[in-house]
């Protein structure tokens, strides 16, 4: 048995499916229940909290791995990264009082100590809480993780296909390295399956300037959107307004100075094999005909903890 935090979510759902096509149970802490979701027949499900140490032990029991996804985009209410930092350290401790092998952190690509976000800076203190967790242990760092329904791609596709303009931050050279989120589930559970203390980045084997990302995704939706570059206080202006009418966060600052500090792009040979360019070549009948909703996904369906 083992266990995926957020399997109703993006990435802990591609892991799981992963787990489950090679054979092994899975069980999921997860924020909110979803009778009605495909996986919700082939899954354990047990609750993802942090106040009741008893019934998270309870809910560890048993397991090998723990492969845990769980993270904030940015602070949101009662929300907090400082918060979330705190959670993680309650879910290792009692994972290794539950007994498991080894947990398996999905981090991000150049986190920092010392950086200026808080996205990138609490993502480093957990990985040191991980290393220091006394379970063995293995982080996996992606780049922009992209697939269908993600948040990034398809929301810039739906931009895309709706808007006479599209803004561009800057001169838009800046470089992005996406991976599909099934690489990196498979990257997961590859090194789940080790006992080697790792620390490995996934990345596509694509690299790409931030336009060019944004032009292939306008050829393959058949976009005829202008794009045109301004400055980043005017796109984060834009951003606010659209996220007003949608009810949702589009783009906050921190992610977009993490974007032109170009970190999300890894310095180590890609481990990822899924090309971007082919897949958005492939995907883009479908891509963006929708939005989707950060605050909907992962903030609406339960109280925040």
């Amino acid at each position: 048995m083992d266990v995926v935090t957020g399997a109703f979510s993006y990435t802990g759902r591609a892991i799981a499916e992963d787990l489950l096509r090679r054979g092994r149970p899975v069980r999921t802490l997860s924020r909110r229940d979803a009778p009605c979701d495909p996986l919700a027949e082939r899954i354990e499900r047990a609750e993802l909290q942090f106040r009741d140490e008893r019934a998270l032990r309870k809910a560890l029991a048993g397991a090998d791995t723990l492969y845990n996804t769980y993270w904030v985009r940015f602070a949101h209410g009662a929300t907090t990264f400082d918060g979330t930092v705190e959670n993680t350290r309650v879910l290792l401790r009692v994972a290794r009082e539950a007994g498991l092998r080894r947990v398996v952190h999905v981090s991000v690509t150049n986190p920092s100590l010392d950086s200026v976000l808080p996205y990138f800076r609490g993502k480093a203190q957990v990985e040191e809480d991980v290393g220091a967790s006394g379970l063995r242990w293995a982080v996996v760092r992606p780049t922009l993780v992209f697939g269908p329904r993600d948040i990034l791609v398809s929301n810039i596709a739906w931009g895309l296909r709706r808007m006479p303009v599209f803004p561009v931050a800057g001169a838009g050279r800046y470089r992005v390295q996406p991976v599909s989120v099934e690489d990196v589930a498979r990257i997961c559970v590859d090194v789940g399956e080790s006992d080697e203390d790792v620390v490995l980045d996934a990345a596509g084997p694509d690299t790409l300037s931030y336009e060019e990302l944004v032009r292939l995704v306008a050829a393959a939706v058949g976009s005829r959107a202008r794009i045109v570059h301004l400055p980043p206080g005017a796109v984060l202006a834009l951003a606010r307004v659209t996220g007003a009418l949608r009810r949702d966060v589009l783009l906050t600052r921190a992610e977009l100075a993490g974007l032109q500090g170009e970190l999300l792009v890894s310095t180590e040979p890609p481990l990822g094999t899924a090309s971007f360019r082919s897949w958005v070549a492939a995907n883009g009948e479908s891509l963006g005909r929708g939005y989707v909703s950060e605050l909907a996904r992962n903030f609406r369906p339960y109280d925040p903890l």
